[in-house]
């Protein structure tokens, strides 16, 4: 399968990496902001190749994504996109120009990835777009969260949007809502908590739902949560 994980450098995308790249069958494009971290993963497998990217700067340059990209894969079968920004702070104290990186990296640029590699999906394709249980409508919400929680639930939102928009090409689009998990993130934003999943157990899942999800589900937001936060 070809597969790309948009925000694979560190935590769960990068253990979903490591896990398709476990099947030498699998070909993964690996996408992020640290390049040590792309390097060594590329490094690590012959069949993953990594591409420098930060999707601040997507809308940017669209060109030089798209030929990148384009001269890897001339057909995916999966795109995850992993990718997730946050500064824990309370609404009132969020600097205007972090508002719109964490909106910029959360949605936006998730979305400009779906626009560019969609022509490279056909019939059976799967698009996961990771979003969380901050975003997911109904649960619990956590101070400093705000922007975060936000930009996430525009992503599901657009799951479900897509779709439907989608449908018709046959390409399935779900959203995954995760809970706690043991990541840099987590500790940033819930100091001194402890997540019951670690990032190799969520990653194990997702990678099992990008495989086998769009033969139950299509538009769907499901939590992957066992407790709060």
């Amino acid at each position: 399968m070809n597969i790309v994980v948009n925000g694979g450098s560190r935590g769960i995308g990068r253990e979903i990496v490591i896990f398709f790249a476990g099947d030498t069958k699998n070909q993964i494009l690996v996408t992020g902001r640290d390049s040590a971290r792309l390097k060594n993963l590329s490094d690590s497998f012959k069949n993953v190749r990594a591409l420098t990217l930060d999707l601040v700067d997507f809308d940017s340059q669209p060109d030089s994504i798209r030929n990148s990209i384009h001269t890897t894969f001339k057909e995916i079968d999966i795109l995850i996109n992993m990718a997730g920004f946050l500064i824990p702070r309370r609404f009132m104290d969020v600097e205007p120009g972090d508002a719109r990186k964490m909106m910029e990296i959360n949605f936006f640029g998730p979305a400009s990835a779906i626009r560019l590699l969609k022509p490279l999906m056909s019939a059976g394709a799967h698009i996961i777009n990771i979003s969380s249980m901050g975003g997911f409508q109904g649960s619990s919400k956590y101070q400093g969260l705000s922007y975060y929680s936000a930009s996430k639930a525009a992503i599901a939102c657009l799951s479900e949007c897509l779709a439907v928009e989608f449908s018709e090409s046959g390409i399935s689009v779900n959203c995954l809502a995760l809970g706690a998990v043991q990541t840099e993130m987590f500790a940033e934003a819930f100091p001194g908590c402890n997540a019951p999943v670690n990032p190799k157990e969520m990653a194990e899942f997702v990678a099992y739902f990008a495989v086998n999800g769009q033969k139950f589900f299509n538009g769907k937001i499901i939590p992957v949560a066992v407790n709060n936060p």
